[in-house]
């Protein structure tokens, strides 16, 4: 029996649900991998689900999928739109909806799975497929390793994975080298002296100190950074203080930092610290600020020889002039830990979900930032045809060109 894909797609993307906790969406898929006859392990790396497809004697090929959606209300107005709410770590109820995709990958992921077992009496080898959790966090293939994963599963040969984007529909985007930045997050936490609002004089307002902290780091990427090389400081939070009339003691500030490698991350990291702890001591901090690392991710690497050999596989199935060199994005992703750890190649692709007529009319206006919403946008939703048929293709072709 056929799966239906579209059905599929939009009962995920209707059920949304937060990082860690994708039970529902790790059950269906774990059903559907079932019935396709694959080895099924679930709850690795707390909701992760993987399946094997052992073929004969050849390579050992992993795909990853991820499932987690966001704390965002979807603002579509598409007759599935999510309505979902969901209570993240805080303990705060929150609107969640697939703002990133993560339901395409998921549905991509079992049709490719579906094609794969149809033809199986053409390839040889293992197959082996990671649906992971909390991507989002940049936590989950951290957790599905670390909750014992190699030894769960055959040693691959090579880790692929593909992302939904707003490129247009039926277009790919991958390239050789780093497909995807570096990041990390941070948490700094200023300390001043709290005090009445109408004695600032008695107090060391740590409100103004992150004002001056969060223009002063602008200038790492404005002036301190080559314009012919990437870095991105955004402080995505602030928060301090309760009531109008009251100097706050603390202020807290969240980071986003990106950079294309290991080199460029030191020199950010050590400009954020200065900046830091240079805006504390100017503001008479009595107390030294604290910098907390939340995660770290490395970049998305891809492997030269085997991004030429998926490149080719793509032209062949979907056209030459569907697969272009998209360049580096500066989001990050943690698929990279399943090569990093077993010292594999990785090759990660994107693939396109926009109308392509849509796409064409805001490009040529140059509207394509306001027209075409990104992924994390209340707006975002991939057409559902040919984006669900271009994802089942292209996975299982690359796939296919590694196992025998």
């Amino acid at each position: 029996m056929t799966i239906d894909l579209e059905a599929l797609y939009i009962d995920l993307h209707q059920h949304p649900e937060l990082s860690f906790q994708e039970t529902r969406t790790a059950g269906i898929a774990a059903g559907h991998l079932r019935d396709l006859g694959l080895e099924v392990h679930e709850g690795v790396g707390v909701t992760g689900v993987v399946g094997v497809l052992q073929n004969g004697d050849g390579p050992v090929v992993w795909v990853r999928a991820d499932m987690d959606a966001l704390p965002v209300g979807e603002l579509t107005d598409l007759p599935y739109a999510s309505t979902a709410t969901g209570i993240d770590p805080a303990g705060n109820t929150v609107p969640v909806m697939h703002a990133c995709g993560h339901d395409m990958h998921v549905t991509a992921m079992i049709g490719a799975v579906e094609k794969l077992v149809a033809e199986r009496g053409e390839w040889a080898g293992t197959l082996v497929v990671l649906i992971q959790p909390a991507e989002e966090y940049g936590a989950g293939s951290r957790a599905m390793l670390d909750d014992g994963l190699r030894d769960l599963v055959p040693h691959p040969d090579i880790v692929l994975g593909q992302h939904v984007t707003p490129l247009p529909a039926g277009t790919i985007g991958v390239r050789p080298g780093t497909q995807m930045a570096a990041s990390d997050g941070l948490t700094v936490t200023l300390h001043g002296r709290g005090g009445h609002g109408s004695r600032p004089h008695s107090t060391i307002d740590p409100v103004v100190m992150a004002a001056a902290t969060v223009m002063r780091l602008q200038t790492i990427a404005s002036r301190e950074v080559d314009p012919r090389d990437v870095a991105v400081v955004t402080v995505g939070s602030i928060h301090a203080g309760l009531k109008n009339n009251i100097i706050p003691a603390e202020a807290k500030l969240e980071l986003s930092l990106r950079y294309p490698n290991d080199e460029m991350r030191d020199r950010v990291l050590a400009s954020v610290e200065r900046i830091v702890r240079a805006e504390a001591a100017a503001s008479g901090a009595e107390r030294e600020p604290e910098i907390r690392t939340d995660h770290t991710l490395p970049p998305t690497i891809n492997d030269a020889d085997a991004t030429a050999r998926v490149t080719s596989a793509l032209q062949r199935v979907l056209g030459e002039s569907s697969v272009v060199d998209p360049g580096m994005f500066t989001g990050s992703e943690d698929v990279s830990w399943f090569a990093r750890d077993t010292g594999v190649p990785l090759v990660f692709w994107f693939w396109g979900g926009v109308d392509p007529a849509a796409f064409a009319a805001a490009m040529a206006a140059g509207t394509l930032d306001k027209d075409v919403p990104t992924n994390h946008s209340p707006y975002f939703a991939p057409e559902i045809h040919p984006t669900i048929e271009v994802g089942v293709t292209a996975l299982s072709a690359a796939a296919r060109e590694f196992l025998g």
